[in-house]
């Protein structure tokens, strides 16, 4: 590819960016940005993520088949697995404008995961024990409407996402498929240059079972997600699943004050709380209202500088859906404003939970169940009775430990490349999907799902792979292997010659190269562009080479001459 034709070359200053990926994929000339988490790949874009869903494919095509499903959908399949008012990104499609309108007013789906296509394809086709076990993947555009687009390629509306779906005759089945779905995982990431800092951590099941799912996740600075690792067991949890031990407080008083009510109107975070009173974090409990899909009122307490981990408060509850009560449920059983709620003499109805890091504590604080009052002092056995078991229902912090070991957690940065999850028997259960067995029986359906996200993966790669002067990307995914600069190109003789260095390595050696075959530009001007590209391999013709070629890698800084036929 000759340089002085792609479309995308490099920019010398471009706009602020919130990721180093935005910021060098743009300024390189891989992509260009339409809108907020959405973006054109440009040729050297489109080679990179064509690369990585090739060794993506191939890896998939040893444990599925490949198809090709719509990004359009009705909304009956949504409405008939009911997710269609649940999933919070969703978008929908319909006619722009009148003349549209008139021609079709039905409102489409605009898929950000497609269990609800391919079920109804899988019934019609596989339906006796002999077909199973099978496994569908595709690669295809995902949208989803999410509320802050940011970080480059790595958080984006629109998005290139590998997602494959088995299905099994039994859960005992579907678990083999599923542990030797991992390998193949790793098997696609080694072959990325992700291998050793891609660890598998265990995350959140959500509705689907009360198992982990298991998220892949790459050590990253940039990342979005905090990761907690257990040493000694060699366990990765995601922040929002990790069992956690808060550390022990130690406080000099030892005598219980008493309780006394203190006012402070419009103080509500803890921080400021705690400032107002005059007292560390950690004395302050932050307690929050729920209800379940049967109506019940669920007072969570949690000690102040954490949050309540819904997910895992909605497991120990015991129920399908656990949300926010309502200020008016909060006002009528608290008969106070929200953001004054605590456990202090809340109606027998209400079921208490308390966190474990509530334990250990003298002359705590704790809302009042009054608009605009804390209570001060609060005591186990004196104030409030002092529950038979804490529950571990918090999101867990740095300094937290693992509760079964007590040793501190090791926590990083990452951002998520895959995932595996169980799906149940839920979306066969929704299309009344079964089997039939060799006695002739109907018998339901087990599924997992797995996604592999490619735009995001070169957005990390490039977080991972890059330095001062630009990206080092990993030869495997490269948009070329040989970057050739021509230098001293107004001499008709060099540039012939570079040229015929060119065509010699395309034609008869069958290399990727991009040629930098522009004449007004300096040699400085070049360099800096091939480093900023980031492509493995440099190669220099000029009037300093004569008939060899200055190579060098993009990784090293030494460069050396060297003949033709020595090139790969």
């Amino acid at each position: 590819m000759l340089y002085s034709k792609l479309l995308g070359k490099s920019k010398k200053t471009i706009a602020n960016y919130d990721s180093t990926n935005a910021r060098l994929l743009e300024q390189g000339g891989f992509v260009s940005k339409t809108m907020s988490g959405v973006y054109t790949y440009l040729l050297l874009g489109q080679r990179v993520l064509n690369k990585i869903e090739q060794i993506i494919r191939e890896e998939m095509d040893t444990i599925g088949q490949e198809i090709l499903m719509p990004s359009l959908s009705p909304k009956s399949l949504w409405e008939q697995t009911g997710r269609i008012t649940k999933i919070d990104a969703l978008f929908k499609v319909l006619g722009a404008n009148e003349l549209s309108l008139k021609k079709n007013s039905a409102e489409y789906i605009l898929n950000p995961t497609h269990e609800e296509i391919l079920m109804p394809i899988a019934k019609q086709y596989f339906s006796s024990y002999k077909d199973f076990p099978f496994a569908i993947y595709q690669i295809q555009w995902k949208f989803r409407n999410e509320p802050r687009a940011k970080s480059g390629l790595m958080r984006g509306r629109e998005f290139r996402m590998k997602d494959l779906y088995s299905f099994h005759t039994s859960e005992e089945d579907f678990k083999i498929y599923y542990e030797h779905s991992k390998k193949v995982y790793f098997r696609v990431f080694e072959r990325l240059g992700l291998e050793k800092d891609t660890v598998i951590c265990m995350a959140s099941g959500g509705v689907f079972t009360d198992d982990f799912s298991h998220e892949f996740q790459t050590k990253c600075e940039t990342g979005e997600d905090t990761i907690f690792y257990v040493k000694s067991k060699n366990l990765y949890y995601n922040k929002e699943v990790a069992p956690s031990q808060a550390p022990k407080v130690i406080y000099k008083e030892e005598k219980e004050l008493p309780r006394k009510d203190v006012e402070g109107k419009g103080i509500i975070r803890v921080e400021e709380l705690a400032e107002f009173l005059r007292i560390p974090v950690e004395k302050t409990t932050k307690t929050l209202l729920f209800e379940t899909e049967k109506g019940e009122v669920i007072a969570a307490g949690v000690r102040g500088g954490y949050d309540i981990n819904e997910e895992k408060l909605r497991k120990i509850v015991g129920c399908k859906i656990l949300k926010l009560a309502t200020p008016e449920t909060v006002k009528k059983v608290t008969k106070a404003e929200v953001g004054y709620a605590g456990l202090l003499d809340l109606p027998k109805t209400v079921k208490i939970f308390m966190d474990e890091s509530m334990d250990n504590r003298i002359n705590f604080e704790m809302g009042a169940n009054k608009t605009h009052y804390h209570s001060m002092n609060v005591n186990f056995g004196k104030d409030l009775p002092k529950p038979k078991i804490f529950y571990d229902f918090k999101l867990a912090e740095k300094g937290d430990a693992y509760p079964e070991t007590g040793e501190e957690y090791v926590v990083f940065k990452a951002a998520e490349v895959g995932n595996i999850f169980p799906l149940g028997t839920r979306f066969a259960d929704d299309f009344d999907y079964t089997y039939t067995d060799q006695q002739g029986k109907r018998k339901k359906i087990y599924m997992g799902c797995y996604g592999i996200g490619p735009s995001r993966i070169m957005g990390v790669l490039v977080e991972k792979f890059h330095d001062e002067r630009g990206i080092v990307w990993p030869e495997p995914v490269a948009p070329f292997k040989y970057h050739l600069i021509g230098l001293d190109l107004k001499d008709q003789k060099i540039k012939k010659h570079a040229f015929e260095i060119y065509k010699l390595l395309t034609t008869n050696y069958k290399l990727e190269v991009l040629f930098d075959d522009r004449e007004d530009v300096s040699a400085g001007e070049k360099f800096s562009d091939a480093d900023l590209i980031g492509i493995p391999h440099r190669l220099v013709v000029s009037r300093r080479t004569g008939d060899k070629v200055e190579y060098k890698k993009r990784s090293s800084k030494e460069a050396k001459l060297v003949n033709l036929d020595e090139i790969q």
